[in-house]
């Protein structure tokens, strides 16, 4: 069972950049989506009512900004995409999805940069951050399986980008967003990727400016998180550069379809 993450950079422009033909090819049950920057009758009509696809999005209030989708085999049993901060809730970060046994959590966390790209969001994103961390702690202590899947906008350690010396002030690898980062991964949940490959130059994000998505000048800032309860289910985790369309590439994780039975979690 593949599982993908894949922040696309607006939908819309996706769709017509070959989006549609991209998921039917992929592979997988359950592709979460995020930066969508439209609202539901702005999503084209053959990916909102796509046979064989379930959709669902959470949008944010403001027009043009945000925004997170599910496209899945199965529609989901529940899905919750708010968690009580307004805040939080009107930037349509978040979608938490329950199938069978399983959590998934469709997340685009904050960039820290301000209007001014100063890092006055950085606050504001470490309490995303702890605020999903809060809420997912009791399941992850009960032994569910969860997976975390999306653009966390952070690079966790110097491998994860290319020029980590020129970024130490820079937004997605200042000390206080790596060490909440951190945090999550000393409590218990898996980096799925580290989880099988060490090495470095493994990037999902590159700036638009011109040759550096060639040159592989690039930041790994999207992951899937798993729960140790997701982990028995684990069989691999991938990065795919190969895949255009955005200045993000599509991550994936493949699991044993165990993780969705009832019985995945007693």
């Amino acid at each position: 069972m593949r599982i993908i993450s894949w922040n696309v950079n607006g939908l819309r422009a996706a769709a017509r950049k070959g989006f549609g033909a991209w998921l039917e090819g992929s592979g997988a049950e359950i592709v979460a989506l995020q930066e969508v920057r439209a609202r539901q009758e702005q999503v084209p009509r053959d990916l909102r009512r796509r046979p064989g696809w379930h959709f669902d999005l959470a949008p944010a209030e403001r027009p043009g900004y945000s925004g997170v989708a599910l496209f899945s085999r199965r529609p989901p049993d529940a899905v919750q995409h708010a968690v009580g901060e307004p805040e939080i809730d009107a930037e349509g970060r978040l979608q938490l999805a329950r199938f069978g046994g399983l959590l998934l959590v469709n997340g685009y966390f904050p960039n820290g940069n301000g209007t001014n790209r100063d890092n006055s969001r950085i606050p504001f994103k470490l309490r995303f951050y702890r605020t999903l961390y809060h809420l997912l702690e009791p399941h992850k202590e009960a032994g569910r399986p969860i997976l975390v899947a999306g653009d966390l906008n952070t690079a966790h350690r110097e491998i994860d980008l290319a020029r980590p010396k020129q970024n130490r002030d820079t937004s997605g690898f200042t000390d206080e967003e790596r060490a909440e980062l951190d945090r999550w991964l000393t409590n218990g949940w898996v980096d799925t990727f580290r989880h099988f490959e060490p090495g470095p130059g493994h990037y999902t994000w590159w700036s638009q400016r011109f040759g550096v998505r060639e040159r592989n000048v690039g930041w790994r800032i999207d992951y899937v998180l798993a729960s140790p309860g997701a982990m028995p289910f684990l069989k691999g985790a991938a990065i795919h550069p190969e895949v255009m369309g955005s200045d993000h590439c599509p991550i994936s994780v493949e699991v044993s379809d165990a993780i969705v039975e009832e019985k995945a979690f007693p």
